[in-house]
């Protein structure tokens, strides 16, 4: 294992497409859900204890070498909103090219003929960093802290936050994001003995319905 190649996948100049998605953050702010960095905290707790531990979980469970067509059905299952499904599978597509390209791979190569138009972002996650010859507590680490850092990244541009309060909110979230981590590695072990039916299915409906209303938006400035 080469940990080094943690920070290849982790790092948001990898041109996995994330840059381009605000995580939910840019329908929060226009609801004045999000107005500093204060709010902005309690958002990314939130996402984090709920979407972003599925996606670890999903990821977690992927990197282990479950079945990712189940996994990839119950992320389905996981995620009420059609755009949000839209855009994990867009976000999956984006990284499996990257991946493919980094870290070349017969199970990345069967994943992409499976799954033309892209599986969902954590599952082409979790085989990522199987390829990479990372394990599954990095890649729930990897995908817990996409699920903060993109709306910490997005609302510096919404909404000019000084990016070093951005960098505090995410630096304070540390202790959260290492037990969500350990949670998701958790639930992908138990999917090993029991079935995708162990993973998690926190819901988060503001997520669901701000994507909802964002995919509608004539103007917006993220894809979600």
């Amino acid at each position: 294992m080469s940990r080094a190649a943690l920070l290849v996948l982790a790092d948001g100049r990898f041109p996995a497409g994330g840059h381009a998605h605000s995580g939910g953050a840019e329908a929060a702010v226009r609801a004045g859900r999000i107005t500093g960095a204060a709010s902005l905290e309690d958002f990314c707790r939130g996402r984090l204890r709920t979407a972003g531990l599925v996606s670890a979980s999903l990821a977690a469970a992927a990197a282990l070498g479950v079945d990712p067509a189940l996994l990839d059905a119950a992320a389905d299952a996981r995620t009420p909103s059609a755009a949000l499904r839209v855009t994990a599978r867009r976000l999956g597509r984006q990284l499996m090219r990257a991946a493919r390209a980094t870290w070349p791979s017969g199970e990345l190569d069967a994943l992409a003929h499976a799954f033309p138009k892209g599986a969902h972002q954590p599952v082409v996650l979790g085989v990522t960093a199987r390829a990479a010859g990372l394990g599954a507590e990095d890649a729930a680490y990897c995908s817990a802290y996409e699920s903060v850092s993109g709306p910490a990244t997005a609302v510096v541009r919404l909404l000019s936050l000084d990016p070093f309060d951005a960098t505090a909110v995410l630096a304070r979230l540390a202790p959260e994001l290492d037990r969500v981590a350990d949670r998701a590695v958790e639930a992908g072990r138990r999917v090993l003995d029991d079935g995708v039916e162990r993973l998690p299915a926190a819901s988060a409906p503001l997520l669901e319905i701000g994507a909802e209303a964002h995919a509608a938006w004539p103007v917006r400035l993220f894809a979600s």
